[in-house]
């Protein structure tokens, strides 16, 4: 590059960072907060410098990606000058040779600890080992419980990361797109930022399943026009309503994202078209007086069902009953004029605000002119999770979970005897209630008196529900308690008891192995306690050990085989939870030829490039039971403890925790088949029964599209039916094939792939 390229270069980065700070500079000074230009623009310059010469992997300058994490945290989540500051610094100390304390020492000691907070958690949250990644995540909720903002800027770091992922390898894609899914999005909803947790959401699906993206995003653009008319028409006398009741008001038209238009159709079997809620309507509202905004939304409630009828089991009042995050709405779902349910969403500006931008928009209706920040009414929902760090899970994947656990929990509302009321999770029991108040009185609980009647342990709660709890010193915790308790701080506590007596027989059984191992003459290493961990089928040495101290295993002249290298060699994984793929070919050669060895994955190997899955070389990988992919479906490869590689669709659930847990281990997988080999598939039906049906269907699949059936189950009642097909197919090209010739046949109204 010459000189004058390289002036013009830095003048053209010049120009846009300059141009990205005044816009953030701009919508600080449009805000209530208090104003410190001063502060930020030293923390920018600070950041500037420390960055200088260093590029994203998308070409441009660095310092941008600090200015848009700084301009979210300001714009869409409303906070002020601290967290700006922290935002524009937040990477200085992990990629530069600043320290926290150069930070203390410029910007104070508030803006260092969120910084500190930030780079402790940077690398992802996750690691490469479980035990790590079960670490970092304790790191992120201890940080959080110190400062939310930390929490805050992280999920502005996440967006504006998941906003530029174009430049990533697509196995990062994957691994990014999972972690941000699986904890993201959630953490996100849970602190009231519906906005950012919808745009993430939707990001990460646009990732993973492209094609299918693509296809709901023109399926909006194509029936755009038709509803908008339906809104239109819906809305007319809203407005006239509105207008004749004096209100300074809004009506907005909001459409289903298309990650939860794509969920619904998985989770329903569904097609596009018939997804009938994809419109919805809000009103926001001015009210004249603050005090009187809940009034308000109940007046325009009573109003709206005098124009149309409501759904009898669809109000929703968040109104008098905020959830825990702060949202407060009043959702009615009514019928239009051309027969379709349509929900309103009925809320004040400052409601709207909160639903928005989550607890931090509290503070603009704090009384006074300015305001600064103030974090207290921020940690409430951060109680729950903290008494998990006091006993988390060993394995990771359980304390995720738990995690999750809390943050998806929508809300119900029980009483104390004493007339106190405390916010449990929906499905929880007595149990779950019994652990809330007390781990002792969860420990000896025998049962409960709910509105003063008996009931087990394992009664589910339910709103208005006033509970008193019975112990006995007798009683004792149980595993199968495990079984039927829903919230997370019940099930963290039980398995902390049980696994307190099982130390002692784990620690019986490591005894009772280290002695048999030294009679026979073997070292007591590490390798040699997981060859027979594989050999017994146990998912972990503590379960050897459980199970050599319950005598359920007994060491013998096997095991002895086993160290020696005597047994025969096992062809498949121990613990059956996978497959070695055997495909089904039109001939009956491949049969009597001897399946390949698994590929093991070497140690140079290169993660950033593509794995193709061939005809030739697709009995090399693992196929999981959790999932069923064939050729055509979205597919990501996963490298196992043993350097074998698993095969899962992107959507399936094992794979979303393989994603957020063990991201560097995630490979990008492509299909290059040729229709040689068959696979698996099912398809769903449901319909009108009539005579003749079954065979017609048969008749649209065997004759006109020469596939082959393996099974065919059907079950009518009262005139409808529903079953399945299990196919042989090549691709999911076949499948759709198969279902469109499927919908033209009369009488058969559901049609769709099981997953």
């Amino acid at each position: 590059m010459t000189t004058d390229d390289e002036k013009m270069r830095e003048a053209a980065d010049d120009k846009m960072i300059s141009e990205a700070y005044e816009r953030l500079i701009n919508d600080y000074l449009n805000s209530r907060h208090r104003k410190k230009v001063d502060l930020i623009t030293k923390a920018f310059n600070f950041a500037r410098q420390a960055h200088k010469g260093v590029r994203r992997l998308s070409g441009e300058p660095y310092i941008m990606h600090p200015i848009a994490v700084a301009q979210i945290v300001c714009s869409e989540i409303g906070l002020g000058s601290t967290s700006i500051c922290s935002a524009l610094l937040h990477d200085v100390v992990e990629d530069t040779d600043y320290t926290v304390e150069d930070i203390e020492n410029m910007f104070g000691s508030k803006i260092a600890q969120i910084v500190d907070g930030l780079t402790k958690i940077s690398g992802g949250i996750f690691g490469e080992q479980a035990s790590a990644q079960a670490e970092n995540f304790k790191k992120l909720l201890l940080t959080m419980s110190e400062d939310i903002r930390v929490i805050l800027i992280k999920i502005a770091d996440r967006l504006h990361n998941m906003r530029t992922l174009e430049s990533q390898p697509a196995n990062k894609q994957y691994k990014i797109a999972g972690e941000t899914l699986y904890i993201y999005a959630p953490l996100a909803h849970r602190l009231g930022l519906y906005k950012i947790k919808s745009e993430l959401e939707n990001l990460s699906f646009k990732f993973e399943h492209p094609e299918e993206y693509a296809a709901i995003v023109r399926q909006l653009e194509t029936t755009k026009i038709t509803r908008h008319q339906s809104f239109e028409q819906f809305t007319q006398p809203i407005e006239h309503m509105l207008q004749d009741m004096g209100l300074d008001y809004e009506i907005r038209e909001r459409v289903k994202t298309p990650f939860s238009i794509w969920n619904k159709m998985q989770n329903k079997h569904v097609t596009f078209d018939e997804i009938y809620d994809i419109l919805a309507v809000r009103i926001i509202f001015k009210p004249k007086n603050r005090r009187d905004e809940v009034d308000d939304c109940f007046k325009i409630y009573t109003a709206l069902t005098k124009i149309y009828r409501r759904h009898p089991d669809r109000l929703r009042d968040w109104v008098t009953k905020p959830k825990a995050n702060g949202y407060q709405a009043l959702h009615v779902t009514l019928m239009s004029k051309q027969g379709h349910w349509i929900e309103v969403q009925i809320r004040s500006d400052r409601m709207d605000e909160i639903a928005e931008q989550g607890l931090a928009a509290h503070w603009k209706y704090k009384e006074g002119e300015e305001y600064s920040e103030d974090e207290s009414e921020m940690n409430e929902w951060l109680r729950t999770i903290k008494e998990i760090l006091d006993d988390p899970q060993p394995d990771a994947m359980d304390f995720l979970d738990a995690i999750k656990l809390n943050l998806f929990a929508s809300e119900i509302f029980v009483f104390t005897p004493k007339g106190e009321i405390k916010t449990m999770p929906a499905d929880c029991t007595v149990l779950d209630f019994a652990f809330s108040i007390h781990t002792f009185l969860g420990s000896h609980c025998i049962g409960a008196k709910v509105n003063h009647k008996l009931v087990p342990l394992s009664h589910r709660l339910s709103s208005g529900d006033q509970v008193e709890v019975l112990t006995s010193k007798s009683q004792h915790v149980q595993p199968s308690w495990i079984n039927f308790v829903a919230t997370a701080k019940a099930k963290a506590k039980i398995q902390a008891i049980l696994r307190r007596g099982q130390r002692e027989v784990q620690k019986a059984g490591e005894d009772l192995l280290n002695e048999w191992l030294k009679s026979n003459s073997f070292e007591p290493t590490l390798a040699v306690i997981d060859q027979l961990v594989k050999f017994h089928e146990c998912h972990s040495r503590e379960e050897l050990f459980q199970s050599l101290g319950e005598k359920t295993v007994v060491l013998g002249d096997a095991d002895q085989d086993e160290l020696k290298g005597k047994n025969k060699k096992k062809t498949e994984s121990s613990g059956g939870g996978w497959r070695k793929f055997v495909p089904f070919v039109k001939s009956k050669k491949a049969e009597d030829e001897q399946q390949p060895e698994l590929f093991i994955v070497p140690e140079k190997f290169n993660r950033k490039k593509p794995v193709y899955l061939t005809d030739e070389n697709i009995t090399q990988f693992l196929f999981p039971d959790c999932c069923h992919p064939i050729p055509g479906d979205d597919v990501l490869g996963y490298i196992d403890n043993q350097n074998r590689i698993e095969i899962h669709k992107r959507a399936c659930p094992v794979a979303n925790k393989l994603k957020a847990s063990y991201g560097n281990r995630i490979l990008d997988v492509k299909w290059d088949m040729h229709k040689h080999l068959f696979f698996d598939a099912t398809i769903r039906l449901g319909g009108i029964d009539r005579r003749g049906l079954v065979n017609e269907v048969t008749r649209v699949i065997s004759n006109q599209l020469n596939v082959d059936i393996r099974r065919l189950t059907f079950t009518t009642e009262d005139g409808i039916f529903e079953g399945s097909i299990d196919l042989r197919v090549h691709d999911r090209e076949d499948v759709h094939q198969i279902i469109d010739k499927l919908k033209e046949v009369d009488d058969l109204k559901e049609i769709s792939q099981i997953m």
